[in-house]
């Protein structure tokens, strides 16, 4: 059955990756968080690293403090050891993904569990509401073998939050509860269920995607290292390929507070910008 257009969801901006380094010299890309996508609300960054070169990962992420948001590691390949101030240590594995909530703060830090061989997956930064920002610190690990898939026409959807097709994921947040998909689509095509009224983007990380508005004249090429902005408005995301492409489909519902950052900070006024500054000095801002 056809879908109308008004149900289609387009893309309004198509947006390239920005090299960069972060941690203790990890190369990375950065798409959300740069100069052409600072942000868009509630997503704070989208981070891609992948290389299988050690030099340009091994140092990884050595302890660092997080106040006001929400981090998501998710790995495609590699593995990557996690531990924080608090006595949480563990593994993500390829397929696996850790939704951590910093809440109120947490020193945490992030190093390869491999010295060799390729490391790739993503970090995506999520905005927490202002009654959130204070929460209690708490982490989901999802191990791969807990990742539902669904299979969409030609498409094999990882299910890692949100729902689709009557397919939950295992990652429980109620502070914005987002929508987080890694598709895998064959030659062909697939319709995708998304709610509308939400901030939603497509991250194309192999090949490349045809974005089906319902009219021609409108179809967009989004290829692999480019980030696709997609429309508030329709709840399905028609997508088609001539040859494999994988992708991220992320979505969530805009927070529409105001934001004010610094680095790891992330709160809504200066004032508590610098409550939490003092904190981390004092040592405080994990206790």
């Amino acid at each position: 059955m056809s879908v109308e257009v008004s149900e289609q969801k387009s893309i309004e901006k198509v947006v390239t990756g920005m090299p960069t380094s972060d941690g203790a010299g990890v190369s990375l890309t950065r798409i959300i968080g740069q100069p052409d996508l600072p942000r868009l609300d509630p997503f704070l960054m989208l981070d891609f690293f992948g290389s299988d070169n050690p030099g340009e990962y091994i140092a990884g992420f050595p302890p660092h403090p997080h106040r006001g948001f929400q981090t998501v590691t998710y790995m495609l390949a590699g593995k990557m050891r996690h531990k924080d101030s608090v006595g949480n240590e563990g593994v993500i594995d390829a397929g696996g993904i850790q939704w951590m909530n910093a809440g109120r703060g947490i020193i945490h830090e992030e190093m390869p569990e491999q010295e060799e061989g390729l490391l790739q997956g993503f970090q995506l930064w999520v905005n927490l509401p202002a009654v959130e920002k204070m929460s209690a610190p708490n982490y989901q690990d999802i191990q791969p073998d807990s990742v539902p898939t669904v299979h969409i026409q030609d498409a094999v959807i990882k299910v890692l939050a949100g729902e689709v097709d009557g397919v939950k994921g295992p990652v429980k947040t109620t502070a914005v509860a987002p929508t987080f998909l890694d598709v895998a689509l064959r030659s062909g095509s697939s319709e995708i269920a998304l709610s509308a009224h939400e901030a939603a983007f497509i991250y194309v990380y192999e090949g490349s995607v045809v974005i089906d508005s319902g009219e021609r004249s409108k179809e967009t090429i989004v290829s692999q290292g480019e980030l696709g902005v997609l429309t508030q408005s329709g709840k399905q995301l028609s997508v088609s390929a001539d040859t494999g492409c994988k992708f991220i489909v992320v979505s969530g519902k805009p927070i529409e507070e105001p934001v004010v950052q610094y680095g790891p900070f992330v709160m809504n006024t200066q004032q508590e910008i610098v409550q939490a500054f003092n904190d981390y000095q004092s040592g405080s801002l994990a206790k």
